[in-house]
């Protein structure tokens, strides 16, 4: 957990919980939604599952999450940028990594070709996206293990 912990005024906390049961609520909808319209009955586990683990396959490997939630909070950066912000990253893995995401569709990589030329990593609008839906998740977890508090 991050030391020390961020305070918030009780009020903005406030807003902060109710837009998370806010979310909440609709995933619950969307849970009931899709399970009335599995195929074989309430829902298909099997299905189901797959289907969850193919969609969050990207945010499971090592240093994705780290260079995704980078780009969102930052904004766009070059390599350097971003290995300079990522401590512990190899300048292999950085590339691999981002190599990756760029064909996963969440991160653009753009050329100026200069000179001298320049490349730049920005989220894409799926990238952004992404980053908005787990925003309520990442508060959730954020309050609860105590990384926000109250003022």
């Amino acid at each position: 957990m991050p030391e020390p912990p961020l305070s918030l005024p009780s009020s903005v906390l406030s807003d902060i919980e109710n837009h998370v049961e806010e979310t909440i609520s609709n995933g619950k909808h969307i849970r009931e939604v899709l399970a009335s319209n599995s195929r074989g009955g309430p829902w298909n586990t099997e299905w189901e599952v797959e289907a969850a683990v193919d969609a969050l396959h990207v945010f499971g490997s090592r240093w994705t999450i780290e260079i995704l939630s980078t780009l969102y909070i930052a904004g766009p950066r070059r390599f350097n940028q971003l290995k300079t912000l990522l401590a512990g990253i190899s300048s292999r893995t950085l590339s691999d990594k981002l190599r990756f995401l760029v064909e996963e569709g969440l991160v653009i990589r753009k050329v100026d070709d200069g000179p001298p030329v320049r490349v730049e990593y920005i989220l894409s609008e799926h990238g952004v996206t992404c980053g908005r839906l787990l925003s309520p998740l990442v508060a959730h977890l954020k309050i609860r293990s105590g990384s926000i508090k109250s003022r």
